[in-house]
């Protein structure tokens, strides 16, 4: 992990289209403003754990509908 220290006002940039600026210091609270490209997804973390149990969810009932499809039809899936 490389970690870097900067102050209020200051930039990291990451590769040639992300730029992570420390906005504000509070106690310790850092606000941060991120400038990325749309295409580029930009989540806490929390937000982002819980995006990817979601979408577990929603394909493991995919799989079990195609399971139950095909056990219906009587072919057997892998």
């Amino acid at each position: 992990m490389l970690v870097l220290s900067r102050s209020r006002n200051e930039k990291i940039l990451i590769g040639d289209n992300i730029e992570v600026m420390v906005v504000d210091v509070r106690g310790d609270k850092v606000r941060l403003g991120i400038i990325a490209p749309k295409d580029v997804p930009v989540h806490r973390e929390e937000v982002y754990i819980a995006i990817q149990q979601e979408q577990r969810l929603k394909d493991e009932a995919e799989e079990r509908k195609w399971r139950e499809w095909a056990e219906r039809k009587g072919k057997p899936c892998s």
